[in-house]
C-alpha cells in the first residue's frame, strides 16, 4: 500500500494554538501495528522513515512513524520536553488511529520513553522492542568517560577535558552533551566496517527527501533537563515489571555501540531472556541502518 501522509492538528488541549504533530503511515492498517519513536530529545524519525519504515512494513507491519512534540518536523514554541507530555502524545496517536494494542519500536532515547509508556499503559502494548535503547543513563555516561580515560591515559589534554565534563552537575543537560560529544568524536556511533548495503542507505538517506527535513531543535534538550525530573534514570526496575506484567520485551542492539558497556548489556538481556536478546556484529547505534537485514529479520521472528 502506498505511503499515507497525515499531517494532522489536534483539536485537544494539549496541542493548543493550532501547532501540527508530524505523523506517517507506512503499509496496511490491517497489519500489525508497529509505533516507531524516535531519539533524542531534539531527534525525529527521518533517518528511520528514510530508511527502514517502508521495508518493516512490506514484511507485513503497519508502521508508524512520528516526530514528538516540539522535536523534529512537530513544531511546538509551547512544547515542555516532558515524559508526560511524551507519553499524552503517543495516547493521541493510540487514539487518531482507534488502537487498542500496538507493538512499540524505541530507538535511543526513544527507548526511555516506550518503557514509561508501558509501565503505565501496559495493555496498550503487545509487545516491548528497545532497539540500542537507553536504560540506564548515568551507567551509560560513566562507561563513555571511563573509556576515554583509558584510551588517552597518556594524552593530559584530553585527560583534562574528560576530568572537565566528570565534574559537571550530571543531572545537567551540559553534562549530557558534552558526554554524547565527545562519544561521537570518537567513533562510538559508527559501525567499524560499514557494508556495502549500509553505505547505499546512508547515501541514500543523506540526498534524499527525508533528510531535508531532519530539523534538530537545540533547545529540546535545555528544556527537558529544566522541566523534567526524571533525567537521568535506570528504567530497568520498570522493565521487570512490564514483564511481570505479561508484555513481552525483546532488546536488539549493536556490538559496537560504545555508549553501552558489557555489563549494562548483560543485565538487558536479563531482562528480555536469551531467546528475546539479540546482538549484532558490525553494528553501532543506529542499527536499523548499520545492519538492517539482520534487524529486520529479528523483528519478524519475533513479532510475527
Amino acid at each position: 500500500m502506498k505511503s499515507l501522509f497525515l499531517a494532522f492538528t489536534v483539536s485537544i488541549s494539549f496541542f493548543a494554538n493550532g501547532q501540527s504533530f508530524y505523523i506517517k503511515t507506512y503499509g496496511n492498517e490491517k497489519n500489525k501495528t508497529i509505533i516507531f519513536i524516535h531519539g533524542g530529545p531534539s531527534g525525529n524519525a527521518t533517518l528511520f522513515e528514510g530508511t527502514t519504515a517502508q521495508n518493516l512494513a512490506d514484511l507485513g507491519f503497519y508502521v508508524i512513524a512520528y516526530d514528538r512534540r516540539g522535536e523534529g518536523r512537530s513544531t511546538d514554541p509551547d512544547a515542555t520536553f516532558t515524559y508526560a507530555e511524551a507519553i499524552q502524545d503517543l495516547n493521541s496517536v493510540y487514539k487518531k488511529f482507534h488502537l487498542k494494542k500496538a507493538i512499540i519500536l524505541g530507538h535511543s532515547f526513544g527507548g526511555l520513553v516506550a518503557t514509561l509508556y508501558t509501565n503505565k499503559y501496559p495493555k496498550n502494548v503487545s509487545a516491548l522492542v528497545l532497539a540500542g535503547a537507553l536504560f540506564s543513563q548515568q551507567e551509560t555516561y560513566d562507561h563513555i568517560l571511563d573509556t576515554l580515560k583509558k584510551k588517552y591515559s597518556n594524552d593530559s589534554e584530553q585527560l583534562k577535558r574528560i576530568n572537565i565534563v566528570e565534574n559537571l552537575d550530571k543531572n545537567s543537560a551540559d553534562y549530557r552533551k558534552k558526554c554524547f560529544e565527545l562519544a561521537g568524536e570518537n567513533n562510538f556511533f559508527k559501525m567499524p566496517n560499514p557494508t556495502a548495503e549500509s553505505k547505499k542507505l546512508y547515501a541514500d538517506y543523506e540526498t534524499g527527501e527525508f533528510y531535508k527535513t531532519n530539523i534538530r531543535n537545540k533547545n529540546a534538550p535545555l528544556l527537558f533537563y529544566q522541566n523534567e525530573k526524571q533525567n537521568n534514570i535506570d528504567s530497568r526496575p520498570f522493565l521487570k515489571k512490564i514483564k511481570t506484567a505479561g508484555v513481552p520485551i525483546y532488546g536488539i542492539y549493536g556490538k559496537d555501540d560504545g555508549i553501552f558497556s558489557p555489563a549494562q548489556i548483560n543485565s538487558m538481556k536479563v531482562i528480555t531472556g536469551e531467546n528475546h536478546f539479540a546482538f549484532l556484529d558490525n553494528c553501532s547505534h543506529y542499527l536499523f541502518v548499520d545492519q538492517q537485514a539482520a534487524f529486520l529479520s529479528k523483528l519478524k521472528y519475533w513479532l510475527k
